[in-house]
């Protein structure tokens, strides 16, 4: 059983950076399409960046040009590096991950492991 942990959350004033990591537990990540998400407060759970086994990326509109995803299978482990922050990126950041090679889908029910979420506040 795939778990995830995410850590890398913290305050920032607006302009900073802040980089979080998603790391894995029990199985490889190797075959695993991954994925952040976000939560703000009173607002629904939305897309940030995903990442297929194959290396291919997508960010929500939002955060294009600011955020840069990666990940590294040998270490089982995923990236957000967030920069140019604002604090509309204040939220609880979660990794997501489902088996499956090649795709991946800015659609949080189309994964079926999550992390516990990291908290990401952005002071103007």
């Amino acid at each position: 059983q795939l778990q995830l942990v995410e850590s890398g959350g913290g305050l920032v004033q607006t302009g900073g950076s802040l980089r979080l990591s998603c790391t894995a537990s029990g199985i490889s990540t190797e075959t695993f399409a991954l994925a952040w998400f976000r939560q703000a407060p009173g607002k629904e759970r939305e897309g940030v960046s995903i990442i297929t086994t194959g290396g291919t990326s997508n960010y929500a509109r939002s955060v294009m040009g600011r955020f840069t995803i990666s990940r590294d299978d040998p270490q089982n482990t995923m990236f957000l590096q967030m920069s140019a922050l604002e604090p509309e990126d204040t939220a609880i950041y979660y990794c997501a991950a489902r088996q499956k090679l090649g795709i991946a889908t800015m659609n949080p029910d189309w994964y079926d492991h999550w992390g516990q979420g990291t908290q990401v506040t952005i002071s103007s």
